[in-house]
């Protein structure tokens, strides 16, 4: 049985990962830290402060396995440095917390095109985040890497609007995956990683592992 912490609860793949989380028989506890707190769910504790990193620190109890599906847009966030806190900073300090409490396992939401030294910034800091994650050496580190994300939201973001048709008939890696489906891949590595180390899966190795689970 595993204790897990997930990041990202509130969010499109978050959201499904932390229900099927729920579901799973191999998890006992779940940590969901937020920024806000999140209604009583069983098997769920919700530390939770406007101040991620904060509700992060009150962790004690150990963990076994990491989840962090925080991610938003240049849009969404306001500034460069929103931006860096919402993808890099808290990303890191998710899996700074992991280590701390003993977790040897961390899945994270990345995106397709992550590049430590990519031109574009949204791309850059994605890659910069995968970095400081693999510098940390984990035992089982999986980075999904999806292409544009389907699946419904409060609020529509304009480009995934916009670009939506155009994704839905690119191939291979570049067509875009609904979010549940990553939400699956992500369990499914959790409890049968395809290899250990570092392992980068892109949307149509995602589509392929959730094809291949039972979730329903």
């Amino acid at each position: 049985m595993s204790r897990v912490l997930i990041t990202g609860a509130t969010g499109l793949i978050g959201g499904h990962l932390l229900r099927m989380l729920i579901d799973e028989p191999q998890v006992s506890h779940i940590v969901a830290a937020t920024r806000r707190p999140v209604p009583p769910m069983n098997k769920v504790t919700n530390p939770y402060d406007l101040q991620l990193s904060d509700a992060l620190t009150q962790l004690t109890e150990p963990l076994d396995i990491v989840f962090c599906c925080l991610g938003t847009t240049m849009r969404e966030a306001g500034s460069k440095e929103a931006f860096v806190l919402a993808d890099y900073t808290l990303v890191v300090d998710t899996a700074i917390t992991g280590l701390r409490l003993g977790a040897k396992q961390m899945l994270v939401v990345s995106a397709i095109g992550a590049n430590s030294k990519s031109p574009f910034f949204y791309n850059r800091v994605k890659g910069e985040m995968e970095a400081a994650l693999i510098a940390q050496d984990w035992p089982h580190l999986t980075i999904a890497r999806p292409s544009m994300l389907l699946g419904h939201r409060e609020s529509q973001r304009f480009n995934e609007s916009l670009f939506a048709p155009l994704f839905k008939i690119m191939p291979g890696k570049w067509k875009s995956i609904e979010a549940r489906d990553v939400a699956k891949a992500m369990l499914h590595e959790a409890f049968s990683p395809s290899h250990d180390g570092v392992n980068i899966l892109d949307s149509r190795q995602l589509r392929e592992i959730a094809a291949r689970t039972a979730i329903s």
